[in-house]
């Protein structure tokens, strides 16, 4: 078994991160459903195709290879993206833009901070990690990581496959996509990252025959329901020699999750 467990952090980032509500922003609920304008991501796609190593395993960010000339487009694409209102924008390109900068917002925060072993490392001593910290401000709003993904994406389109897309910089997560999101890929997208992470083993795997899951789907069940909303959704997106093996299991779910930095060593 080549994933890492990490149970001690394990069992503290389950007390600690367990399940962010799903809180609704009604400043955010607003769209302009007859624009056909498109915000441009190249710049965090440059970024991607020059770090971002894809592997079956996992992708990997190669953070110590970041050259000044790297970091100057990322902090250029952030300045642009934090200059916009998305809310002037179609409701589908604004899915796209939050997802895309949120991961460009994680990247960036983990390079001020390198080296550093995991971004839970990153923030003031009394809190685990950087979440709940101010990031970024956009139409005249502070925001954090936590209000973007649990204040806009989560429950503006309550679509649990959102988990899938934001990434929090750790083996543990679902991978960082090497491509950016646009408002007519996204959907696609966001299907084929569900059904790469749960055919990876840090998403669905057998430990000694239990049923051993990534502790997403313990913090955010909600958004599938229940337990079993869990497994009939690994099930869709699962091989078909996997989902008949869920379908049949009645044992006990255990979970495990790899706060490690998701770095090309």
């Amino acid at each position: 078994m080549t994933f890492i467990l990490f149970t001690l952090v394990s069992t503290l980032s389950h007390v600690a991160i367990a399940a962010p509500a799903s809180k609704y922003w009604a400043y955010w609920d607003k769209s302009n459903p007859d624009s056909s304008a498109v915000i441009n991501h190249d710049m965090w796609q440059e970024v991607l195709d020059k770090y971002l190593v894809l592997r079956p395993d996992g992708n990997r960010f190669r953070y110590r290879n970041v050259s000044q000339k790297g970091r100057d487009k990322l902090d250029k694409y952030l300045r642009e993206m934090s200059s916009l209102d998305p809310r002037n924008y179609s409701k589908a390109e604004q899915k796209a833009y939050w997802i895309n900068f949120y991961n460009a917002l994680t990247v960036d925060l983990i390079l001020e901070h390198y080296p550093v072993k995991s971004i839970t490392k990153i923030g003031p001593w009394y809190r685990f990690g950087p979440w709940d910290s101010d990031i970024t401000r956009v139409a005249g709003q502070k925001l954090t990581l936590n209000d973007i993904e649990h204040r806009i994406l989560r429950p503006l389109w309550e679509d649990s496959r959102i988990h899938y897309a934001v990434n929090c910089a750790s083996l543990g997560c679902p991978d960082l996509s090497g491509k950016v999101f646009s408002a007519t890929t996204t959907d696609q997208m966001l299907d084929e990252l569900a059904r790469r992470f749960i055919r990876q083993e840090k998403g669905v795997s057998w430990i000694d025959g239990r049923l051993t899951l990534s502790r997403i789907y313990e913090w955010y069940e909600k958004d599938f329901i229940d337990q079993e909303g869990v497994v009939l959704h690994l099930r869709q997106f699962a091989s078909v020699a996997t989902a008949r093996k869920l379908k049949k299991y009645t044992g006990v779910i255990q979970y495990q999750y790899n706060w490690g930095l998701n770095e090309l060593k």
